[in-house]
């Protein structure tokens, strides 16, 4: 007897609690700018309030009857005012509304609680989010929010925090990724590159050079707007035309604005093959202004007029027959990331100023922004 008294006052106790919570209606959600539709945005915000049980929600199908009994459009029902109407018809004591709109990489949420009895707006909450394909959780979020409950601070930092501007200097941001692109050598060197006749050290190679690679970024300042960055870049280039060309590329860059813009600079080294000749400018050993290798002057040669010495400087220049040995370079890059959501994309363009020959070329990317955590 004792027990089922017991389970008697429990079962009462239940009963009386979910008498005296508060009911609530959730009409349709304004939606601009995202996938879902006004209708589904209210569905998902009814289940996320009914997850809460801080309110007694009302069925959808009971909102649904009266809905149509009264000719109310649900599609404009937002004011206050109409509001405040449909929830004396709907009989309930709380009516909650709000929007979801994008605005280029943010999807802003805002949402308000009614009184019905007062006409008053009760509680306001407005939340920016990442651009992300997670609108349920972000409702999960904001309801969690205005019902006045702690959402998870994981969600939170995922879809709200995660791009905040890091101010320790404990802390950097590191973006790696792929790149490719192309590049194209102008001048001199570009004519030795692109020549088919190897017997004069044409490498006989396409105008342009695709490359691909890996990038490594690394953030050692992040104030607000302000970024000052290191970048270190591996490439490789030539496989089209049959070569391989690797290079290295350690970049030191700035970052500045939302927009991202960037501005970088530093060394590149590459491996080339070069050899030792000269330029035979009177026409010595065949046509002027011919390059020969420094072993094609032959001192032994009595041909009349020839002098028995090279009269020529020796120099080192691109030479498919030469060896293979490090070239240095500088390159000047600008630039601008693009983001969606965690994505970034970064697109730039450089050059890298040569005596012989410029080089330019543009580069694109891609990689996923990742925080290094603070010891």
């Amino acid at each position: 007897m004792k027990t089922k008294a017991t389970l008697a006052a429990i079962l009462l106790a239940t009963g009386l609690f979910a008498q005296t919570k508060p009911s609530i209606a959730v009409l349709n959600i304004d939606s601009k700018g995202v996938v879902n539709t006004s209708e589904e945005m209210g569905y998902l915000v009814r289940l996320e309030v009914e997850k809460t049980e801080v309110y007694s929600v009302m069925d959808k199908y009971e909102v649904s009857e009266v809905v149509k009994a009264n000719t109310i459009d649900l599609n404009s029902c937002y004011s206050k005012s109409c509001l405040v109407n449909a929830g004396k018809l709907l009989k309930v004591d709380k009516m909650l509304s709000g929007s979801v709109e994008r605005f280029e990489e943010k999807v802003i949420v805002s949402m308000r609680i009614i009184d019905v009895a007062t006409g008053t707006i009760e509680k306001n909450e407005t939340t920016e989010y990442l651009n992300l394909p997670e609108i349920q959780k972000m409702l999960r979020v904001s309801v969690k929010k205005i019902m006045g409950q702690e959402p998870d601070p994981m969600m939170v930092k995922l879809l709200v925090d995660y791009d905040v501007p890091v101010e320790s200097p404990k802390n950097t941001l590191r973006l790696n990724g792929p790149r490719m692109g192309f590049s194209s050598t102008l001048g001199k060197a570009g004519e030795i590159l692109t020549n088919s006749d190897k017997s004069k050290g044409g490498f006989d190679m396409f105008p342009v050079n695709f490359q691909f690679g890996w990038q490594q970024e690394i953030q050692y300042i992040n104030s607000g707007n302000f970024q000052a960055l290191i970048e270190n870049i591996f490439l490789v280039g030539g496989l089209e035309s049959g070569k391989f060309l690797p290079s290295y590329t350690p970049l030191l860059g700035f970052r500045f604005g939302k927009g991202a813009w960037e501005f970088g600079f530093g060394p590149t080294f590459r491996l080339v093959q070069k050899a030792q000749g000269f330029y035979d400018t009177k026409g010595y050993l065949g046509e002027k202004n011919e390059w020969h290798l420094k072993n094609e002057w032959n001192s032994s040669d009595t041909i009349a007029g020839k002098p028995t010495t090279n009269p020529y400087a020796i120099e080192s220049r691109l030479d498919s027959r030469g060896n293979t040995e490090i070239s240095t370079g500088l390159v000047i890059a600008v630039g601008k990331t693009f983001r969606s959501g965690y994505l970034n994309i970064p697109v730039n363009v450089y050059v890298a100023p040569r005596k012989d020959g410029t080089t330019v070329g543009a580069m694109i990317g891609f990689n996923i922004q990742k925080k290094k955590r603070v010891q």
